[in-house]
């Protein structure tokens, strides 16, 4: 799309965002960031103000154009909360391609062009680079590059293949106009049963922190600048510890406990994060229980309500002045289909909406995720409740993150090359090949790893084309050299409420009948067992049993099949103890890595060795 721009009187180039005919100096590209945003501050109503601090989901047409009507998530049409609310913030769900996206962008910017001074809009995303599809957490890649999940660059340990995989990021977001991503996930997975564990790197401190400062150079570059996404650090202060496993998104997962002591090293990887110049910072919704910090005790209410964590911790102790954005609805409940989540107001239930909001301001919280109603926060102001110098804090750390980005001078991308960017042949043949090196490889009898060329091959859970093409798919285990069957690690179901089917939650067990079923096929037939880990799994049935074990964290057919034929190398290390039952589980600490009874220790991982092609019996 065209970008309209005037010529100043000094011959300088600029957009008249406030078309008043004159180049104002928020408008001045050689000014710099702290002038722009001083001198657009003073020209903001407060309505403008505090539509700045508020950031919702958003929902594009499949077409690329303009979503007018509430969405399957979203709550109100484009144009209200753009022009009506003033709201210039949005985490964009699906997007049908490449150059779709980039066509909804253009046409979203030109709306905000309509507002009195025309902010743009800033357009963040959750992960979506990776496999699993849970509205409330990450998408599915479709059209941009597939990668393992997170926790999978971190079973490969290569700092420069986490910078690879961000610099690619970065440039099909970027294809797109997606300018915000709301992520690293940094949380340790020191919980087994935790249902997020995927999206961090894994249970280790130490590796965490030099992964996040790959990832965040990647993705932002030395500084923020207009060639940058900038990134949200999540869930502060480390949002792995949740009691018995379960996530805080629900009621029963509002607690965070620490009964190892272990609350520095949880914390460690955001301090990196933070020396690494992240753009903003997630607090969590959990309640901490228990919990002192410099022999004070913590008040019981969730992170993003929390002025001890956010305020002292996050501001006064380490120092960080960049922007503190609430995880998604912290003030009212959200209803889709019939279903309600409740608002995550752990501790503070008791308190109104507008109760809520003063607490989060108070707290120290600059944004309000996944809110659209700017109309409290001026009542809360109006009120005296909330200062307007308050909320200049926050409305000043949000603009200095969009002039650092260089929206105000050029938000909009070109829709030719957004197709020709996003999923391009090297940037999918490089997230394959990480997805085959990630692959784990916990047992392997007999050498069946490598399988050999020509193999005959039965398959369960794996598509039967893909499959032929490494080998000869036969249709009874009796026909085979060797069966291939993929499995995900167990979960319970649960559909109650909003968000929770997308959940895996619950007891790590495989139940009695599958591991009956697959233990007298590996009797029947060599077995490859391959297990999706997005949480550890209990394996123990299959030990011994099994011809060979692996274990991926996001990866097709076509990806594992070259790590088992050796195609690709297998380098996957385990990014988490797996535990040897759900009992030793339930005896571990949930802030401690490595607390259960191990099957396979943190770090396990077989080097496969490599043996010349041969064909099948």
């Amino acid at each position: 799309m065209t970008l309209t721009t005037e010529t100043s009187d000094e011959g300088i180039t600029y957009r008249d965002l406030n078309g008043n005919g004159r180049m104002d100096p928020y408008e001045n590209p050689t000014l710099t960031t702290e002038e722009r945003v001083a001198d657009l501050l003073s020209r903001l109503s407060l309505e403008e103000k505090a539509g700045l601090m508020f950031q919702t989901v958003i929902e594009a047409g499949t077409d690329g154009s303009l979503l007018e009507r509430p969405g399957s998530i979203s709550k109100s049409a484009t144009s209200d909360v753009v022009v009506g609310k003033r709201m210039n913030h949005f985490n964009v769900h699906h997007l049908e391609n490449g150059t779709v996206a980039a066509r909804w962008n253009n046409k979203l910017q030109r709306v905000a062009e309509q507002t009195p001074h025309g902010i743009p809009v800033t357009v963040s995303t959750d992960p979506r680079h990776a496999f699993i599809q849970n509205s409330g957490v990450s998408f599915a890649a479709g059209s941009f590059s597939q990668w393992p999940e997170p926790i999978g660059l971190a079973a490969i340990g290569d700092v420069e293949r986490v910078r690879e995989f961000a610099e690619i990021a970065r440039a099909e977001y970027r294809a797109v106009g997606i300018r915000a991503a709301l992520h690293p996930t940094v949380d340790l997975a020191t919980e087994p049963r935790w249902a997020r564990q995927a999206g961090t790197f894994g249970q280790d401190s130490a590796t965490a922190c030099a992964l996040v400062s790959a990832y965040l150079e990647g993705f932002q570059g030395d500084r923020l600048g207009p060639d940058s996404v900038a990134c949200t650090t999540k869930h502060f202060p480390g949002g792995g510890p949740q009691k018995d496993g379960e996530d805080a998104h629900f009621p029963y997962g509002r607690e965070q406990v620490y009964p190892g002591g272990r609350f520095e090293e949880h914390l460690a990887p955001f301090r990196t994060a933070i020396a690494h110049g992240t753009a903003g910072i997630m607090p969590y919704y959990g309640m901490p229980v228990r919990l002192e910090i410099d022999g004070e005790p913590v008040e019981e209410v969730g992170f993003g309500y929390n002025r001890q964590i956010i305020d002292g911790l996050l501001r006064q102790k380490l120092g960080y002045d960049g922007v503190v954005v609430t995880d998604w609805e912290l003030v009212n409940d959200n209803w889709v289909d019939g279903q309600v989540l409740p608002a995550r107001a752990w501790g503070v239930e008791h308190l109104d909406a507008k109760g809520r909001m003063e607490k989060i301001l108070a707290a120290g919280a600059d944004q309000f995720g996944g809110e659209e109603c700017p109309e409290l926060l001026l009542e809360l102001i109006a009120e005296g409740r909330v200062s307007e110098e308050r909320v200049n804090a926050s409305a000043r750390r949000l603009l200095r993150v969009k002039f650092k980005l260089g929206l105000f001078d050029d938000p909009y991308v070109s829709e030719e090359a957004a197709g020709h960017i996003v999923g391009s042949d090297d940037f999918r043949g490089a997230g394959l090949r990480a997805q085959s090196e990630s692959i784990t490889v916990l047992e392997n009898h007999h050498a069946t790893l490598p399988l050999a060329r020509g193999i005959r091959l039965y398959v369960e859970g794996v598509d039967r084309e893909v499959a032929g093409r490494y080998g000869t798919v036969v249709d009874s285990p009796d026909e085979a050299d060797a069966a291939l069957v993929r499995v995900k690690a167990p979960s319970e179901a649960r559909d109650d409420l909003f968000l929770e089917s997308w959940f895996h939650h619950g007891s790590l067990e495989f139940p009695p009948g599958r591991v009956y079923q697959l233990v007298q096929l590996a009797r029947r037939v060599p077995l490859v067992l391959d297990v999706c880990l997005d949480r550890p799994a209990v394996l123990t049935p299959f030990a011994g049993e099994v011809a060979a074990l692996t274990g991926n964290y996001g990866a097709s057919d076509e990806a594992l099949l070259d790590a088992l034929t050796g195609r690709v190398t297998p380098r996957g290390r385990l990014p988490f103890q797996l535990p040897a039952s759900m009992e030793s589980v339930r005896r571990s600490r949930e802030d401690v890595p490595s607390d259960a009874d191990a099957l396979y220790e943190f770090g396990h991982g077989l080097t496969i060795p490599r043996k010349p092609t041969a064909g099948g019996a």
